[in-house]
């Protein structure tokens, strides 16, 4: 029996969940994009042009720059590119094609060509190539000034107010790719050596051989949050709380280096968190740092480096650190003892972090979660889940 509902929804879309704060923030964002691109461009080409201020193929950009600013449809080489390319184009098509319907229809298809040759795809810039044939006598009469103003002015200018609104209202553009491995190596990071690789996906796309309005890395991405979560998922509640080690050592901001060394060595750790009474951890000081900065002496002060001692020989001043303060990483990644051990795998796989600090409510140090207290745990999660297969398997 044919049901209508079920024949209408086949033409919906199927969009991700999208809160109430993006709502209002692409909106927004549309806006000041729009506002500002028609603003500057009266004050850059003055109210009194013949050439329109402001074309419409602007609103469409603005959809994707603030809507959906991850698309490769809306990174900056598309809607520059984009929308220049198929200026010229359609100014071209309109000045060779006496009939403009004919003229219309070959500078959209030969703009949609041009852009998928040159990877700037940018879905309005076919807007932009009909606006050259069918915005009338003035933009015609313009010729290839057109380009300039206020093709590639509007674009320049919305494309700044993106820059600027996305990543002051926390997304980020351009969407950049995952960063390489950190240690600077051809080889992937531990996490996209299983699984589904990059090779694996790029493979599908090329086979699917359409165009996907989402970048291979930020699939990668999706697939990888999506494998940690079924992880977590399957692997039960074991949290942070269950493997940290609780008798945490800890050294103060003001501590001498000397100090710092000599507990790494006498305790055989790599790293100590550094606390403070008032704001609790505020740092790490790992092995690492020691070696960015040379070597420690007999004083308790650092080899002079060869930058330092070339500021000696020109009189620049130079300051040997002393203090943990000097060289300890600020910015330290930490855990809360509630947090999923599934989620400390990316960064300890994949950025290189040996520690984990985890950290109360009122960010004092109540633990440390290490790559061989998450290796051991894995390990024996694998475990009783072979286990428990046996013993399934030996009632029957």
């Amino acid at each position: 029996m044919f049901k209508a509902s079920a024949f209408f929804r086949r033409f919906l879309p199927s969009l991700a969940p999208i809160s109430h704060w993006e709502r209002l923030r692409a909106s927004c964002g549309a806006l000041v994009g729009v506002l500002s691109t028609g603003f500057i461009s009266t004050v850059a080409v003055g109210a009194d042009a013949s050439l329109p201020l402001l074309i419409a193929p602007m609103g469409a950009s603005a959809v994707l720059l603030f809507a959906a600013p991850s698309s490769p449809l809306a990174q900056p080489w598309s809607i520059l590119g984009g929308n220049v390319v198929s200026a010229t184009v359609g100014v071209t098509c309109a000045l060779l094609i006496p009939n403009p319907v004919v003229a219309a229809a070959i500078a959209v298809a030969l703009a949609i060509g041009v852009m998928l040759v040159l990877g700037c795809l940018h879905p309005p810039s076919g807007a932009v190539a009909l606006t050259a044939v069918l915005g009338g006598p003035v933009i015609r009469e313009a010729g290839y000034a057109f380009v300039l103003s206020p093709v590639a002015i509007n674009s320049l200018v919305i494309l700044t107010a993106a820059l600027a609104f996305n990543n002051l209202t926390g997304r980020r553009y351009p969407h950049l790719a995952p960063a390489p491995n950190p240690h600077q190596t051809h080889d992937p990071v531990p996490s996209q050596r299983l699984g589904v690789v990059p090779e694996d996906l790029q493979a599908v796309l090329a086979q699917y051989g359409e165009v996907v309005d989402v970048s291979p890395e930020e699939l990668d991405a999706f697939i990888h949050q999506a494998q940690t979560r079924a992880f977590t998922r399957r692997s039960g509640e074991t949290t942070c709380a269950e493997i940290m080690s609780r008798d945490v050592l800890t050294i103060e901001p003001q501590a001498p280096l000397r100090k710092a060394w000599k507990m790494l060595l006498e305790h055989r750790i790599k790293a100590l968190p550094v606390v403070t009474e008032a704001d609790g951890l505020v740092g790490i000081i790992t092995q690492t740092d020691f070696m960015k900065h040379a070597t420690l002496t007999p004083d308790g002060r650092l080899q002079v480096g060869l930058r330092e001692r070339i500021g000696n020989i020109i009189g620049l001043p130079a300051k040997s650190p002393r203090l943990v303060s000097d060289i300890m990483t600020r910015r330290v990644q930490s855990a809360v003892p509630e947090t999923m051990i599934a989620k400390l795998v990316p960064p300890m796989a994949d950025m290189g972090l040996h520690h984990m600090p985890v950290v109360d409510a009122d960010n004092r140090v109540v633990g440390i979660v290490t790559q061989s207290d998450l290796i051991a745990a894995l390990f024996q999660r694998r475990l009783d889940a072979v286990q428990e297969v046996a013993c399934s398997a030996a009632s029957f």
